[in-house]
């Protein structure tokens, strides 16, 4: 077996330059992941109320993009408003998609 060496012990001006460098990137990674959440809530239509956290961004995120594959496999809507990405279609759509997600809501709450 071979014995397992601890590191050798590095001057403390080193560890705490690591430390800084380390630091420094993980509040780029944090940033970079807040701004991804903030372009993310942006395109998900959202309730007036709504005040949502991470995990419930992406969540609602997932059911937003259940529902546009449903929108896209369903006759309701007509062929021009499914397919077009003008700014009434999306209006339509945020809509649209408000009015399902209460609903699911309701349907949810009333099952328990």
């Amino acid at each position: 077996k071979r014995s397992r060496r601890s590191p050798a012990p590095q001057p403390p001006e080193d560890a705490h330059a690591q430390r800084v460098i380390a630091n420094v990137r993980e509040r780029q990674r944090t940033q970079s992941l807040n701004d991804a959440f903030a372009e993310l809530r942006k395109i998900i239509p959202t309730l007036p109320s709504d005040k949502l956290s991470k995990i419930q961004t992406l969540k609602l995120a997932a059911r937003y993009i259940d529902f546009l594959c449903q929108v896209l496999q369903s006759d309701e809507l007509d062929h021009k408003v499914a397919t077009s990405c003008n700014f009434l279609a999306h209006e339509r759509l945020s809509y649209a998609f408000s009015m399902w997600r209460m609903e699911g809501a309701w349907s949810m709450s009333a099952s328990h």
